[in-house]
C-alpha cells in the first residue's frame, strides 16, 4: 500500500477512494468515512473536497457515495483493488499479541475470490478478543470494507476439521492461502488422522 500511497499523494486517500469503490451504491457521512478508513477528520474533510472536484464521489444529501459516472472508475478499480493489498506479513504483524496464533488463512477478498465464506480464519489458545477485533479493524481500514472471519480455539477447530463442519470444509476445500501454521496444527497430518 505504500507504493500506491506514494503515486496516489496519501494512505489517506487510496484508504478513502477503496471505501467508496468497494461499497458502491452506498452512502456514507463524513463521520462514517472517518470510522470506517481510521483518518482523522481534518484529513477526510481535505480528501472528499478533492475527490469531489475531480468527480470520483458525489454527495447526496450528508452522504457521499462513489459516482458511477467517473470517467476513469474502471482503471482505478484495477489499480486499487486488484494490487496487493496487504502483504502477509502485515497482516501477520496485526495479529502478533492476540495470543498463542496457530493458523491463519485468508481467502475471499484477500484472494480476490467473491465466493468464500469467510476473508480471515484464525486459529488459537489464549486469544483475546478485543486484540483480535482491533487488528481486524485495522485490517478492514486499509482494505475499505468489512472483513468475515471465523476464530477458532484449537480443540475446537480440530473437532471441526474432524467433524467435516461445513464451515470448516468451505474455507479449506476452496481456494485459500495459508499465512501462518504451526507444526502441531499440520493440517494435511490432522485429515488424515480422521
Amino acid at each position: 500500500m505504500e507504493v500506491l500511497g506514494k503515486i496516489l499523494g496519501s494512505n489517506a486517500r487510496v484508504r478513502i477512494m477503496r471505501l467508496f469503490l468497494l461499497n458502491r451504491g452506498k452512502g456514507f457521512t463524513g463521520r462514517d468515512v472517518v470510522k470506517r478508513s481510521r483518518v482523522n477528520l481534518n484529513v477526510v474533510r481535505r480528501e472528499l473536497r478533492l475527490l469531489a472536484s475531480v468527480n470520483f464521489i458525489k454527495k447526496r444529501g450528508a452522504e457521499w457515495s462513489f459516482n458511477s459516472l467517473f470517467k476513469y472508475g474502471g482503471e482505478f478499480e484495477d489499480l486499487l483493488l486488484s494490487s496487493d493489498t496487504l502483504d502477509k506479513q502485515a497482516i501477520l504483524n496485526n495479529f502478533k499479541k492476540v495470543g498463542r496464533v496457530k493458523l491463519i488463512i485468508i481467502s475471499g477478498i484477500f484472494i480476490k475470490n467473491h465466493d468464500s465464506r469467510v476473508d480471515l480464519l484464525i486459529v488459537g489458545n489464549k486469544m483475546k478478543k478485543g486484540k483480535i477485533e482491533e487488528g481486524i479493524r485495522k485490517i478492514e481500514a486499509e482494505l475499505g470494507v468489512e472483513l468475515v472471519y471465523a476464530v477458532f480455539d484449537t480443540k475446537e477447530f480440530i473437532y471441526r476439521l474432524n467433524m467435516y463442519d461445513k464451515l470448516v470444509r468451505d474455507i479449506l476445500d476452496y481456494p485459500h492461502e495459508v499465512v501462518l501454521q504451526a507444526k502441531e496444527l499440520n493440517l494435511a497430518k490432522i485429515a488424515r488422522q480422521a
